[in-house]
């Protein structure tokens, strides 16, 4: 495929006007201001249109799109115990099948091209992944309240089953991390024995870290240790980890990160929402730490709309520190593309660069809230609306298309996972009778 004529944010986040992008394969081959001598096949007029990275969600439970609005106005906890934790042990790996493929056309509509997912029956999820065609880091996350051992649980059979029959599937664009669901849900045993296993398969780890107060001062009178202090002793950060939340940090966590390279997934509409209080994000740019979005599960967050993600993300930090230097448009962007590309190990991507993967998204910058544009940068931050966004591509695959999903039956997929929601329901009701 070849950009004609179309404007771009290129790899150091300029923007350049009337320029050519060829597409070859899975990669971008071409960037120039001229037209390539060379045939890409298919021609896209860039008239009107900005081409860029796509975005990169670090830290989702995308089948949880089936919770949308049931648990609202409560507190972490209260929400876990009495909403979410009863729907989610009735649902079946087809309802995680449909729930992922709803939350994956979600995605797609709203330019994400890949995901670092924490759940259940993930095979149903890998299956979902690849008829969508999108990228993803996929895990099953490790809980234990008793002293067993790492390799006599469940658990622990289906995460390292699933790193063998699918990391690198799909071409590469499906890997499998290992997860760690939390300090508060978890013993000192499996934190170390899990450590040990992703250092010695080489894999990545994901998991909740300080997302409440609560969590943060309990673990502090259990261990006398911070959560991040707490894991990293144990051995957790020595595999490269995304740290979702880290709302509640000290000064020695901070330090941590830096150290251990861990990227701190900041998910600030999920954390508002559920009143889990606000990630220190320029703290942690300031000392070095690679910091990246997530959207956490729609049933915190309800959409995955990664643009109204990235304006909450650089407004909220001027806001509450007074401070409207706090966090710039171009910050935000490099979280929502090569910082969460960087996090999910996929070095070759987040970037309009060539030699890098073609994941990529149009706007429309036509639209009225996007002039005049005075810099681009910022409209897309501030102004953009999600419907603004008119392609996605990931790995030179069409996704989608002015409307058109390109792998997903979306009516069908709607009409599933209602199907499957109504269900679970129903299973509810007649066990509260």
């Amino acid at each position: 495929m070849l950009f004609n004529n179309i404007t771009i944010i290129d790899e150091n986040q300029n923007v350049q006007e009337n320029m050519y992008v060829g597409v070859k394969g899975k990669k971008i081959a071409f960037i120039g201001d001229s037209k390539p001598y060379e045939d890409f096949g298919e021609s896209y007029d860039g008239k009107g249109r900005l081409l860029m990275s796509g975005f990169y969600n670090t830290h989702a439970h995308t089948p949880m799109t089936l919770l949308r609005g049931y648990g609202e106005n409560m507190n972490l906890q209260d929400w876990l115990e009495t909403r979410i934790f009863p729907f989610e042990a009735k649902m079946n790996g087809q309802d995680i099948y449909w729930g992922t493929m709803l939350g994956l056309a979600e995605s797609i509509r709203f330019g994400i091209v890949s995901t670092t997912d924490m759940y259940d029956f993930c095979p149903d999820m890998v299956k979902a992944y690849a008829e969508a065609g999108v990228k993803g880091n996929i895990s099953r996350a490790i809980l234990c309240f008793t002293d067993e051992n790492l390799h006599d649980m469940e658990r622990f059979t289906q995460a390292a089953d699933l790193f063998k029959n699918f990391h690198n599937s799909s071409d590469g664009r499906v890997k499998i991390d290992m997860s760690l669901h939390a300090e508060y849900t978890s013993t000192p045993k499996i934190v170390r024995q899990l450590a040990e296993y992703t250092k010695e398969i080489g894999t990545n780890m994901h998991v909740h870290v300080s997302e409440t107060k609560f969590e943060h001062e309990e673990c502090k009178k259990r261990h006398g240790k911070t959560p991040l202090a707490y894991l990293s002793d144990l051995g957790l950060f020595d595999s490269p980890t995304t740290a979702a939340h880290c709302v509640h940090l000290e000064d020695g966590d901070i330090e941590i990160l830096k150290q251990k390279g861990v990227t701190v997934a900041s998910c600030p509409v999920s954390n508002l929402k559920l009143a889990s209080g606000i990630c220190n994000v320029p703290k942690l740019k300031a000392a070095g730490v690679n910091v990246a979005l997530g959207t956490d599960g729609v049933a915190s967050n309800n959409s995955l709309n990664f643009i109204e993600e990235m304006k909450f993300f650089s407004l909220l930090h001027k806001g509450i520190f007074s401070e409207p230097a706090a966090s710039s448009p171009r910050d935000t962007l490099y979280s929502a593309t090569r910082a969460g590309a960087i996090a999910q190990g996929r070095r070759d991507c987040g970037l309009l660069k060539t030699g890098c993967a073609a994941d990529l998204i149009v706007i429309d910058i036509t639209k009225p809230n996007m002039n005049p544009a005075h810099d681009l940068v910022n409209n897309i931050v501030y102004s953009a609306c999600a419907g603004d966004i008119v392609l996605t591509v990931a790995d030179g695959e069409i996704l989608y298309k002015d409307g058109e999903y390109m792998t997903i039956d979306i009516e069908k997929t709607v009409f599933e996972a209602q199907k499957s929601t109504d269900a679970i329901l129903k299973k509810l009701a007649v066990n509260m009778l």
